[in-house]
């Protein structure tokens, strides 16, 4: 059996619409120029090693520790380090002063106002009666 006319006619049809779907090259240089700078995101100024944009301070501050000599200063090598607690890489410990800290505030202005309005601010809620 041969080709039918609606064969061909599919087979056109399926490359006019794969033609519309592919980038453009200025969006194709766009995307690669996108990529190359989300790899180089991350560069230690030590050694001029690269990392890619996804990389966290836990993984920079290892490449500290690993690659160069002991008492390498962390933030000589990315700024991102500046704040960096190698004893708290996720930042936990910080997250829980400050709420506490918040926590504290919110019952000092409760207790000096008695104001309604603090108590709903911190999640109370009032209730009508039914008649």
């Amino acid at each position: 059996m041969g080709k039918g006319s609606n064969v061909q006619k599919a087979a056109q049809a399926r490359e006019r619409n794969n033609k519309e779907k592919t980038k453009t090259p200025e969006e194709r240089a766009a995307a690669l120029a996108k990529a190359k700078k989300d790899a180089e995101a991350f560069i230690c100024k030590v050694c001029k090693q690269a990392f890619m944009v996804n990389a966290r301070p836990p993984v920079l501050y290892q490449h500290v520790t690993a690659k160069h000599p002991p008492g390498t200063d962390p933030v000589s090598c990315f700024d991102v380090l500046k704040d960096f607690d190698p004893n708290d890489p996720k930042g936990e410990k910080k997250a829980a002063e400050n709420a506490a800290k918040v926590a504290a505030t919110k019952k000092v202005a409760a207790k000096k106002g008695d104001d309604l309005s603090l108590l709903l601010d911190a999640g109370l809620k009032t209730t009508k009666k039914k008649a």
